[in-house]
């Protein structure tokens, strides 16, 4: 199950801790909390790195459905192993996720998958 939203932004540790006191507030209250997926960097070059612009035409295009990165790859004219390489730098930082599943006839192959239906990014300079 996908996500609502996953929100990308730079922040500090205090604005982490700002964001857990008023989530803890709303559970103390009864307040329904909706789920969401945080990354936060501190520094927003370090986003940018992360967030360069193939990677972000691959998460537009995974938010659409899932697939392998060989259609991935395809569909975006890049190589696939390069594809693969971003696909695993996003999953590291929880923006995407992937299975293997059989391919008849062909061993196994990586279908990709967003981890939310939005994405947001948020960064001040």
């Amino acid at each position: 199950m996908k996500s609502a939203k996953v929100r990308i932004g730079v922040d500090s540790v205090d604005g982490f801790l700002a964001r857990a006191r008023e989530r803890a507030r709303k559970l103390d209250r009864g307040e329904k909390i909706t789920p969401e997926i945080v990354i936060s960097f501190e520094d927003p070059a370090d986003m940018l790195r992360v967030l360069s612009a193939q990677r972000i035409r691959l998460l537009r295009l995974a938010k659409k459905k899932p697939m392998p990165v060989a259609d991935l790859a395809g569909q975006l004219k890049r190589d696939t192993r390069a594809v693969s390489r971003d696909v695993d730098l996003l999953e590291e930082f929880g923006l995407l996720r992937s299975r293997y599943e059989t391919n008849p006839g062909h061993g196994r192959r990586r279908i990709v998958d967003a981890r939310a239906s939005t994405y947001q990014l948020h960064a001040a300079i």
